[in-house]
């Protein structure tokens, strides 16, 4: 199983690693700095270093039932088991990426509280994309209202938490899980992660460090999906 560094210390750029699995343009490494594909949220961009070459990684994805995570290279010729490298992100990706992630948070938050249940989301470097069910009625005024709400919530200075909690615990907790989809029975530990005051909720991603980072919500556009379904595109402003 690889480690993934990027859960305990988001704002971590690059590490040694040794590989420890090779397939055809791709590495499976023991530890690394790189987030894989998941939960809406893409993989982080960066390149493999070993001596003066330099490997770039165009796709990162965690094996869910072994806990591997490969690293796909447009040419993984020269790298072997065993050889150490250096894993580095592209940091200005990464951050735009855990900006926006955050925000989804504080914004699912804001809607859930009006009724609008989150059914997916993609989120993206420039503008990111949520879907909700909701049966308002008025639906546009209530998602402005939630992006208002949020907005203010992001001018404050909060600190997230992140944790891990059993199961059964995490679930007394309500609107711990804001996808409409739960988790599987099988995950019997949840990764959460607390905005205090805010929202709080499990997820397995990376996060920025204080709200304050992130800067305000701007719609673009609203689409329907659906009778009950509003999927709406949005982008960030620095304050």
């Amino acid at each position: 199983m690889t480690k993934l560094l990027c859960l305990d210390d988001a704002y971590q750029k690059t590490c040694t690693a040794k590989i420890s699995s090779v397939q055809p343009n791709q590495v499976e490494l023991d530890q690394t700095v790189f987030y894989a594909t998941g939960g809406g949220v893409p993989c982080d961009q960066g390149v493999l270093k070993k001596g003066g070459a330099e490997f770039v990684v165009s796709d990162v994805k965690k094996d869910r039932e072994t806990g591997k995570v490969w690293h796909t290279l447009q040419n993984a010729d020269g790298l072997s088991v065993g050889d150490e490298v250096t894993a580095e992100i592209n940091w200005d990706y990464r951050y735009k990426i855990i900006r926006m992630h955050t925000a989804t948070h504080v914004l699912a938050s804001a809607m859930h509280e009006k009724g609008f249940q989150l059914t997916g989301n993609q989120i993206g470097e420039d503008q990111t994309r949520v879907d909700f069910n909701c049966e308002t009625g008025a639906e546009k005024e209530a998602i402005e209202a939630g992006i208002a709400y949020a907005n203010q919530q992001l001018q404050k200075d909060v600190e997230l938490k992140i944790y891990t909690l059993p199961r059964d615990e995490a679930f007394k907790i309500p609107g711990i899980v804001k996808l409409a989809n739960v988790l599987p029975p099988a995950v019997k530990e949840l990764r959460i992660v607390e905005i205090p005051g805010i929202d709080i909720q499990a997820d397995g991603g990376c996060h920025v460090r204080n709200v304050k980072e992130i800067g305000q919500i701007k719609l673009e556009k609203i689409e329907n999906k659906g009778s009950k379904n509003k999927r709406v595109y949005y982008s960030l402003q620095q304050q």
